[in-house]
C-alpha cells in the first residue's frame, strides 16, 4: 500500500498531465466531430461517418505524440522507426482493412455513394446508410441492415436507382374480351386502395395501363408504388388478392390458354342462353 502511494506521489505530475491532455482530446473531439458533422449537411460534401472518424482518430493521434515523451518517456522519433520496421508486417495483415478504408474514401470523394442513395449491389436493393472505415451499410426494405466491405463495392456493377422507380411494382392482367375498360379502370383503382391503402406511396397513386389484346381478352398492368421501408412482396400480394376477385376477369382468363378460351366461350354461350330465354 505504501509503495503505490509513494509511487503515485513520484509520479503525480506525469498522471495529471496525462489526465488533463485525454480530457482535451475528448473534448476536442466531441466538437470537431460535431462542427464537422453540421460543415458536411452545409456544404456538397457528403455526410458520411467516415470523416467523423478519421478526424477522431488525428485527434487522439497529437494526443498520444504529446504525452509520449512527459509521461512515458519515449521518443517519438523512436517510435516512428519501430513502426517503420514492422509497418510492412503490419500491412501484410491488414490489407482487407486498408483496402476497405481505401474504397470507401473513394466512394465518397467521387460522389459515387453517398447516404440516402437507392443502390442495387449484386442483387441486394436498399438505402445507403451509412459508409464507415470497412464497410457500407445498406438496409432492405424489409429492414435487414446488409455490411458490404468498401473493397467490394469498387470490384462489382453498381446500380443508382430512381426513388421513384425503386418503389414501383408492375403487375400484368388480363381481362375477359369486350370488357368495359373505363369500367375496369375504375374498380381496379377502388380494390387497390381499399385492400393496399397502408401499404403505398400516397404521393404517386397507382396507374392502370392498358398493352393490348389477347386471344384471351384485354391485357394490361398495374403499376403501384410502395411506400417507404414498406414490403413490395406485401403489396404486390395484396394488389393481387384484392383485383382476383373482379368479375371482370378470372385466374383462368389471365393464363391465356386454350382451355381458359374455351371454357369462357362456353360461359359467354351459356349466358346468351339464359338472355334468349
Amino acid at each position: 500500500m505504501h509503495q503505490a502511494l509513494d509511487w503515485l506521489k513520484g509520479h503525480s505530475s506525469r498522471i495529471i498531465f496525462l489526465a488533463i491532455v485525454c480530457v482535451a482530446a475528448y473534448v476536442t473531439a466531441r466538437l470537431v466531430s460535431r462542427a464537422l458533422r453540421k460543415a458536411l449537411e452545409k456544404t456538397q460534401m457528403p455526410d458520411a461517418s467516415i470523416f467523423v472518424n478519421l478526424a477522431r482518430v488525428l485527434i487522439w493521434a497529437v494526443a498520444a505524440m504529446i504525452v509520449l515523451k512527459p509521461v512515458f518517456g519515449i521518443n517519438p522519433m523512436t517510435l516512428f522507426t519501430a513502426l517503420g520496421i514492422g509497418g510492412f508486417a503490419v500491412s501484410l495483415g491488414l490489407k482487407d482493412s486498408i483496402a476497405n478504408t481505401i474504397g470507401g474514401f473513394q466512394l465518397m470523394f467521387s460522389h459515387v455513394l453517398q447516404p440516402g442513395d437507392m443502390v442495387r449491389i449484386s442483387g441486394i436493393t436498399g438505402e445507403v446508410q451509412d459508409v464507415t472505415w470497412r464497410q457500407t451499410v445498406v438496409r432492405e426494405r424489409d429492414g435487414n441492415l446488409m455490411m458490404i466491405p468498401n473493397s467490394v463495392l469498387n470490384t462489382t456493377l453498381l446500380e443508382k436507382l430512381d426513388p421513384h422507380n425503386e418503389a414501383s411494382v408492375t403487375i400484368p392482367f388480363t381481362a375477359k374480351p369486350n370488357v368495359d375498360t373505363t369500367r375496369l379502370t375504375n374498380e381496379l383503382l377502388s380494390k387497390i386502395d381499399e385492400s393496399a391503402h397502408g401499404l403505398m406511396d400516397h404521393t404517386n397513386p397507382p396507374i392502370v395501363r392498358l398493352t393490348g389484346f389477347s386471344p384471351a381478352g384485354v391485357t394490361g398492368n398495374i403499376i403501384a408504388y410502395a411506400k417507404p421501408h414498406a414490403s413490395q412482396a406485401q403489396l404486390i400480394d395484396a394488389v393481387t388478392r384484392s383485383v382476383s376477385s373482379s368479375d371482370l376477369f378470372t385466374d383462368l382468363v389471365a393464363s391465356g390458354d386454350a382451355k381458359a378460351r374455351d371454357l369462357l366461350a362456353t360461359q359467354d354461350g351459356a349466358d346468351g342462353g339464359r338472355s334468349g330465354q
